[in-house]
């Protein structure tokens, strides 16, 4: 049975979601943008009985307090808070499973501490050099000012009508349209998922952000608050995940047709551009489409050559939700993972 709670920490109150009784190896499951911890419902349900699954709701999202986001710190606000969380609950090393922004969130973690972590595993993970305004492997800005990242590339309806609390498939950009074509690549009910991500505070302290003008295309650069700049590669970067000590063992499983975190990411205004639905663009000589696969596979393969262990597991024909869409086949890579943990 899925119990929820709010547990104080030295940094906020975080809603938590656990299994009744359950006790064990501590698996923290971390949710990705404009969801919450709703979203590993099934997953903790899946989990052997010998680990203890915890699915906290980020600042901001869910039932957590909503502080605000210092995107200047990149995901540092969220992966401390985690680490406050794990000191509250006394958890010691845990296993850390992270979605979408939450495997930014671990990795952070993972570069931060660790030693206290046992195991990683990320699902369609944001690239380590963020999302938007980068190119080539090595996450080179396509603009000094990361134009095309952060929260002014954010589709202002869709926005709207999050914050409206819009729950109706009359609108391509309403919540539950963008949960049907872009969370998920096969139709399922989309009701709990939708109220999840309708938790999702709006404002430039949190969902999208604040944004600046800028002379480069597409004429907006990241500001310095909220969800869509602490992931813009001017704040964002884990290139040098190799250096941490221990390397705790890493897992990356990925929709093979995830059309969010892609290498032709429909949500990358730079691939958009190129494709003619975004006017303007300047070509792919100044600015490329984010190459967000070949980008995570480059820091995790030098992560690998020193000394870690990776691997990588594509879930065919599913899309950014693997953990929903493919239950079984996600739960039994999580699970063999999780036995290869410190």
């Amino acid at each position: 049975m899925i119990t929820a709670r709010h547990v104080t920490t030295s940094r906020l109150s975080v809603h938590c979601r656990e299994l009744q009784g359950r006790t064990g190896e501590p698996v923290l499951l971390v949710h990705g943008n404009v969801s919450s911890g709703a979203f590993w419902e099934r997953t903790m349900l899946d989990l052997p009985e010998r680990y203890r699954p915890i699915a906290p709701d980020l600042r901001g999202f869910g039932a957590s307090d909503p502080l605000p986001v210092d995107a200047t710190r990149g995901v540092r606000d969220y992966a401390e808070d985690l680490a406050a969380l794990v000191e509250a609950l006394d958890l010691g090393a845990v296993h850390l499973v992270g979605w979408s922004l939450g495997g930014g969130v671990v990795l952070q973690y993972l570069r931060s501490h660790p030693g206290a972590v046992r195991s990683v595993t990320l699902v369609n993970p944001v690239s380590p050099y963020g999302f938007g305004g980068t190119h080539g492997v090595d996450g080179a800005l396509n603009s000094p000012d990361g134009a095309g990242s952060g929260g002014g590339t954010a589709n202002p309806e869709f926005v709207r009508l999050l914050g409206a609390g819009d729950t109706s498939d009359e609108s391509p950009l309403s919540p539950r349209s963008v949960f049907a074509t872009a969370y998920v690549k096969e139709p399922m009910e989309p009701a709990p998922y939708v109220t999840a991500m309708l938790t999702t505070r709006c404002g430039d302290d949190h969902y999208p952000g604040d944004s600046r003008p800028s002379e480069s295309w597409p004429g907006v650069a990241p500001g310095e608050r909220g969800v869509l700049n602490c992931l813009a590669p001017t704040h964002f970067r884990l290139d040098d995940l190799a250096t941490v000590e221990p390397k705790a063992p890493i897992l990356w499983v990925r929709g093979s047709d995830d059309v969010i975190v892609s290498d032709t990411s429909l949500f990358d205004l730079a691939h958009l551009g190129a494709i003619g639905a975004v006017p303007g663009w300047p070509g792919a000589d100044s600015c490329p489409a984010q190459p967000m696969l070949a980008q995570t596979r480059a820091v995790l393969g030098r992560y690998a050559a020193a000394g870690g262990s990776v691997r990588e597991a594509v879930i065919e024909g599913a899309g950014h939700s693997v953990q929903l869409e493919r239950p079984q086949e996600f739960a039994g890579e999580l699970a063999a993972h999780l036995l290869t943990g410190r």
